[in-house]
């Protein structure tokens, strides 16, 4: 990506277009994603999968054209088009994206969080949390004395 961010670096914006493209230039991802994306979107594992989930095959040249847009603007910052139909296909996937948490109309939106948030936890979790591995290793980057009984409790890892 710092090639994208190099390119921005020489736009100077001169049109509502380049000042568009300067605004939304951080939704622009390394071109050698979209190139992963469409071939991942065209394997023999993502085509069963696109079968059985949607009965056919899926159309995965938005991630071709998303590709070559994106080579197209790294070369040349000053072509606005390319960098434009990028930003507005992603603009699309992130609306697709969205679409059912904007479309929710069961469950009311917080504007704030509730007014009890950070209340102290229950006694019973209090007790419970003193002896974790998660309390041990809090006091361990507090740089605070370890217990006895933490040291010697067991704990599982993964290596």
């Amino acid at each position: 990506m710092s090639t994208i961010l190099e390119a921005a670096a020489t736009i100077k914006p001169k049109t509502p277009d380049e000042e568009e493209v300067l605004k939304n230039l951080w939704s622009i991802r390394p071109c050698y994603l979209y190139n992963e994306e469409y071939e991942d979107c065209t394997s023999i594992k993502a085509r069963f999968h696109q079968y059985f989930i949607h009965g056919e095959s899926i159309d995965c040249n938005q991630w071709k054209r998303d590709f070559d847009n994106c080579v197209r603007f790294e070369k040349n910052a000053t072509d606005t088009k390319s960098a434009l139909e990028l930003i507005h296909s992603e603009q699309k996937r992130r609306e697709e994206r969205m679409r059912a948490h904007y479309g929710n109309n069961v469950w009311t939106k917080r504007k704030a969080p509730p007014e009890d948030w950070a209340k102290p936890l229950p006694e019973h979790m209090q007790k419970e949390y003193e002896s974790s591995f998660l309390a041990s290793k809090a006091k361990e980057l507090r740089g605070g004395p370890q217990t006895p009984e933490l040291e010697s409790s067991s704990s599982c890892s993964i290596m």
